[in-house]
């Protein structure tokens, strides 16, 4: 089984080790090429394309996105199990958008269960159910963005409406062994109590759901786009103050919720 889930090929842009972020402990996160949304804050734009792409950074030009096997990837990650267990850690898939990629995300969170490696997935859900489906038996964790509750609002800042997201998040709340909400706080989108607590209720009303994680914007991607040749329209932002997303956390915990600040 593993020779077959090895051969299955896709398209990254970065193996993180090491991170602390995006599931318990410490892991090791593979980010995949291509993503639906075209969120006007992404910190992580060389993701978007799932085409192979050349960013020009202090004058040199890099080559963003490779091919590559299970097998590849794998090769990375069990080196670090010794770290995994010793922390509860494991690998989470991210992005881009995992979803996209179906078949080589599968193969990858196999491979990850034969070696008893806990995993997690960074996600959207702007799939089809059915694509989800096939990978929840081999996750063990599901976070899951969600950014806004007015659909009109959504798809202006993403270029997506939110109506299937909402719906996917029912139901991988049921079929899920755990779903945690996140949620980017960006100012002028969503980052008013009342957003917040929106999205707060609905995340309450998800069975098997209570625990929520806030975001704060950073503008730590904003120079990837200039790399790309694109404009970045939110260079105005100012991150939120730790007050203020203390107030949102508290927001969230008065409808139910167990709420942290940051992933």
């Amino acid at each position: 089984m593993l020779d077959k889930l090895g051969a299955v090929k896709g398209r990254i842009f970065n193996i993180q080790k090491f991170s602390v972020h995006d599931g318990p402990g410490i892991r090791t996160i593979v980010f995949l090429k291509g993503c639906a949304l075209r969120c006007r804050w992404c910190c992580n734009p060389e993701s978007q394309e799932f085409k192979i792409q050349t960013m020009v950074q202090n004058g040199k030009p890099k080559t963003v996105g490779q091919d590559v096997t299970v097998d590849e990837v794998m090769a990375k990650i069990i080196k670090d199990m010794p770290y995994y267990k010793r922390s509860g850690g494991g690998v989470t898939l991210s992005g881009g958008e995992s979803l996209l990629q179906p078949e080589f995300a599968s193969a990858i969170l196999q491979s990850c269960k034969l070696y008893g490696i806990h995993t997690a997935m960074e996600s959207t859900g702007f799939a089809s159910f059915d694509v989800i489906e096939k990978l929840l038996p081999y996750l063990d964790l599901y976070l899951m963005d969600i950014k806004h509750i007015d659909s009109e609002k959504h798809e202006a800042f993403t270029t997506k409406p939110n109506k299937r997201i909402l719906e996917n998040a029912r139901k991988i709340a049921e079929c899920a062994k755990k779903l945690i909400i996140r949620v980017p706080v960006i100012p002028t989108f969503n980052d008013t109590e009342e957003e917040i607590e929106a999205i707060a209720r609905f995340a309450v009303s998800l069975p098997n759901v209570n625990e929520i994680h806030l975001l704060p914007y950073h503008p730590f991607g904003s120079d990837k786009y200039a790399a790309l040749g694109r404009e970045y329209t939110m260079q105005h932002i100012v991150t939120p103050s730790e007050a203020h997303m203390e107030k949102l956390k508290a927001v969230c915990e008065k409808v139910g919720l167990k709420a942290q600040i940051g992933g």
